[in-house]
Formats: structure tokens, sequence, C-alpha cells
């Protein structure tokens, strides 16, 4: 079951941080919102590799699995079954990022332009931040795990790189923090409204990564 959840927590980070970065890039408005919307996909890819690589091969995609499947490398049973989750952690994250953008109809007409266009409220902050830090933490915790193969021998690319993709995805939103620290330093000398929104990115970010701790500890693989 492990390696099925695996799969379903991959493709909802590969969906919504590939799909949210099209978004906040509004990808084909020009080259650079496509060149960056490319490199939030490939750096989805990278980090979930790192991240559920030695619990489930990280296939995130049904193509993929098809053809691990015809080559003899897995059974039709576990094939059917990746495809399943996968396609229910798409939906899952399809979901999450349509109540993101219905808050911030800009985006969806792509008439939004520049960092922090879209100001939605602390609701909406506290769900980016919740989510893109329960993304972060998990990247970071499957990716040091002794249980998950060889890939904390390049945890620090693979957490390197997952924070630019969260950037790309969470900037237009909240200035993307991810980190409660790195938000009460800037907040005391600014005041105002920054002090006010202070709590959204102090709460948000433990919540996810309390979240993020569960999540690995029910696909955390069993140590051999």
């Amino acid at each position: 079951m492990k390696k099925y959840l695996a799969e379903l927590v991959g493709t909802f980070v590969l969906t919504f941080m590939g799909c949210g970065a099209a978004v906040s890039l509004n990808c084909g408005s020009d080259a650079a919102s496509v060149v960056g919307t490319a490199v939030a996909f490939g750096l989805s890819v990278v980090a979930m590799a790192y991240t559920i690589g030695g619990i489930s091969g990280c296939h995130i995609n049904p193509a993929i699995t098809l053809g691990v499947f015809l080559s003899g490398r897995m059974s039709g049973k576990d094939a059917a079954v990746y495809i399943v989750f996968q396609i229910i952690g798409a939906i899952l994250a399809a979901s999450v990022l349509f109540g993101i953008v219905a808050t911030c109809p800009g985006f969806s007409e792509g008439t939004t332009t520049g960092a922090n266009t879209c100001n939605a409220g602390q609701l909406n902050g506290f769900i980016v931040e919740l989510v893109l830090t329960t993304i972060f933490v998990l990247i970071v915790l499957g990716a040091t795990a002794k249980t998950n193969g060889a890939t904390n021998n390049f945890a620090g690319l693979a957490i390197g790189l997952s924070l630019i993709l969260i950037h790309l995805v969470g900037i237009h939103y909240t200035g993307t923090s991810v980190n409660p620290a790195r938000s009460i330093g800037p907040a005391l000398f600014q005041g105002g409204q920054a002090l006010a929104d202070l709590w959204v990115f102090i709460v948000a970010p433990f919540a996810g990564g309390a979240l993020a701790a569960l999540i690995w500890k029910i696909i955390e693989p069993t140590e051999k």
C-alpha cells in the first residue's frame, strides 16, 4: 500500500507544482513563461524521484507504468493500482489548485502581471503556504531518509531544486515563505499589514511541516 500512496503523493506534487507554475507564470504569454513552466515540471520529477523513488520507483505517469508493465518489470495488478492512484493524485491536485486560483480571477484570465499581484486574503495565503510547506518538508524528509535507498546521497540537490520550484508556484500568491523565521524577521521591520498577516506565515508552515511528517510516516518504507 505504501508504494501506491507514494504514487498518489508524487502525482499530486507533479500536477500541483507543474500546473501551478503554468498558472502563476501565465504560460504561453511569452518565451520565459514557457521555459519556466517546463523547468517546473522537470524540477517536480527530480524532487519526487529523490522523495519516493526508493518506495515506488516514482512513475507518477500512467504511460510510464504501462511501459514498465509491458517490459515485465511489474505485475498487472500493481500496474492497474498504480494508474488508479496516479489519477486520484492528479485530480486532488487539480481540485486544490482550482480552489486557490478561484480566489484570484486574474490568473485564470491571464491579466495579472508581476509578483504578489493576487491579494486574495489570509485564508488563501494560508492554504498556499500550507500546501507548499507540506510538499517542501516531505521532499526534505524523503530525500534525507536512510530507509529510501541511496537518495540521501544527493539530498541537497533535491531540496535546493525543489525550493526553486516552490517559488515558481507560490511567489505570485504569498511571496512564498514556507519558513516562519524567514517571515518573522522582515515583518518586524516592515510592520503594518506584514505584521497583521504574520500569523499565516507562522501557523501554516508549522502545520505543513506536521502534515508532511504524517504523510512520510505513512509511506516511509520499512528499514531492512
